[in-house]
């Protein structure tokens, strides 16, 4: 059982047997790349624009796995048909970020990114390549046309990104079964000739 103090997230998000983390948590995203989150902060808010939803997600989560893992369309019909899976190289997954409370809340820039778009504004970055630091506003699929888009935007921006959680979620026993686990490891030893007979 995931534990969570006010979390939806953890009710969509599997933990892996014995670590006490949930599943997609490794060490290369459990802290933020630049280290601006400190313990007793809370955790990024992804705000989606054409969609109209927030989201939780862990600091230095990839925002392409954060929107795949909650159902978010991503990709348009040519990203649907055909993506590299997450390695830079298609740019199908490619998103605006609409603005934020944060001086950066995504990681810098990739040279994978810089080099893909060039020729696209900014704001836009690839959700593949971006990890996210701080909460954000995104809008997917920047190329399609979203009606009203300058007034979803402004008040985007002027409701406030709501606090996630403060806490990693835990499972609740997992500690006692890396005890468990262990003991049985010790049990299981070679037999001595004292053993046999």
């Amino acid at each position: 059982m995931i534990c969570f103090p006010r979390s939806p997230v953890s009710a969509s998000v599997p933990c892996l047997p014995h670590s006490g983390l949930a599943e997609g948590v490794t060490k290369r995203n459990l802290w933020a790349q630049s280290g601006r989150l400190l313990l007793g902060h809370s955790m990024p808010v992804i705000r989606f624009l054409r969609e109209g939803r927030d989201v939780e997600c862990y600091p230095g989560e990839n925002l392409r796995d954060v929107a795949l893992r909650e159902n978010i369309e991503l990709y348009g019909l040519k990203g649907q048909l055909g993506n590299c899976g997450g390695c830079g190289q298609c740019i199908t997954c490619f998103v605006d970020v609409v603005g934020s409370d944060a001086d950066a809340p995504l990681t810098a820039r990739t040279v994978v990114e810089d080099n893909k778009l060039r020729r696209r504004p900014e704001s836009w970055r690839l959700a593949c390549q971006a990890l996210v630091e701080q909460s954000v506003i995104v809008l997917t699929r920047p190329q399609v046309r979203l009606a009203e888009l300058d007034k979803k935007k402004a008040a985007a921006r002027s409701e406030a990104l709501p606090a996630g959680p403060t806490a990693w979620p835990f499972v609740e026993g997992a500690e006692d079964a890396e005890e468990g686990s262990k003991q049985e490891t010790d049990s299981a030893s070679a037999a001595t000739p004292s053993d046999e007979g």
